[in-house]
């Protein structure tokens, strides 16, 4: 290497580390929570603009779910799931609050954000956002049927200590996932719903089904500098999220697990389910059952 290359290279080093101010990484990494538990999610369940199926899958496995999710700090896992048009019409209630018409929002992803890290991810989202907004790097023929961020409340085993913890979830093979939308009759009775759920419903219902686990979430709001394309978050107060990971495709037990959670909790007398959504994994890289969504 000729010296000239050497001081070419050198000062690129030193410009890259100016402009990125990379030596403030070092001082992060030693501050702040840092442990494995999905303290919070990003949960988006989105419907691309008829006709554009494709360019959306493309656009969001090539570029966004990295340069707009995975790539940014805190957020450590992340998973994509489709529900082709047969997985959209066992969806429930047929009028949901979540969902008009029911069958819309065909893609969801779901990722994790360690424990303690909300604020400092959220800088970085907003941040990301914008500049790839402004580099034209946001698909903008797509709706946002549901995105929120959520904080964990809690993770209901089916099999108490053994297999996969919920940390491992979105990085284990499962081969579904059920969407479920709960609304508490009023925010005063959203922790009373949450303990029923956690303690006396979820493990009934787990109990010799393909599920698990279930995670338990509350969404909390979005800041007020957010995209503009993706509206405020809805029931802050009064809904729980909960996520159903499945050791068995929806389509099969569906009917026996999962076509009667409405019913289950309108007769608790604390809530309303808004939304039961089957969904299964994407297979990254590829455009499997794009040609089923409609």
């Amino acid at each position: 290497m000729s010296d000239d290359t050497r001081e070419n290279t050198r000062e690129t080093r030193e410009n890259t580390r100016e402009n990125t101010r990379s030596e403030v990484y070092g001082e992060l990494a030693g501050v702040g929570p840092y442990g494995v538990h999905p303290g919070h999610a990003l949960i988006t369940m989105v419907e691309p603009h008829p006709g554009h199926e494709y360019a959306y899958n493309r656009w969001y496995e090539d570029d966004h779910y990295y340069a707009g999710a995975m790539a940014m700090p805190w957020m450590y896992a992340g998973r994509r799931w489709v529900a082709p048009r047969e997985l959209q019409l066992l969806r429930v209630p047929e009028k949901s609050a979540v969902a008009q018409p029911v069958t819309a929002g065909c893609y969801l992803s779901t990722y994790w954000v360690t424990e303690g890290r909300y604020d400092e991810h959220m800088k970085w989202t907003v941040g990301i956002n914008k500049r790839l907004n402004r580099d034209g790097r946001v698909y903008q023929d797509r709706t946002h049927v549901f995105t929120a961020f959520q904080d964990h409340e809690a993770t209901v085993y089916r099999d108490g200590a053994a297999g996969p913890r919920d940390f491992h979830a979105l990085d284990h093979p499962y081969q579904g996932l059920v969407l479920e939308v709960v609304d508490a009759e009023s925010g005063e009775r959203r922790e009373e719903l949450l303990e029923w759920l956690r303690a006396k419903q979820l493990p009934r219902a787990l109990a010799g089904s393909p599920a698990a686990m279930v995670t338990i979430f509350r969404p909390t709001p979005l800041p007020g500098d957010r995209m503009t394309y993706v509206k405020q978050v809805e029931g802050v107060d009064t809904r729980l999220t909960l996520l159903w990971f499945l050791q068995a495709d929806p389509r099969e037990c569906w009917q026996e697990h999962f076509a009667g959670r409405a019913d289950a909790v309108a007769e608790s007398g604390l809530g309303r389910v808004e939304l039961v959504a089957p969904f299964i994994p994407t297979v990254p890289g590829t455009d499997l059952y794009v040609d089923q969504l409609r």
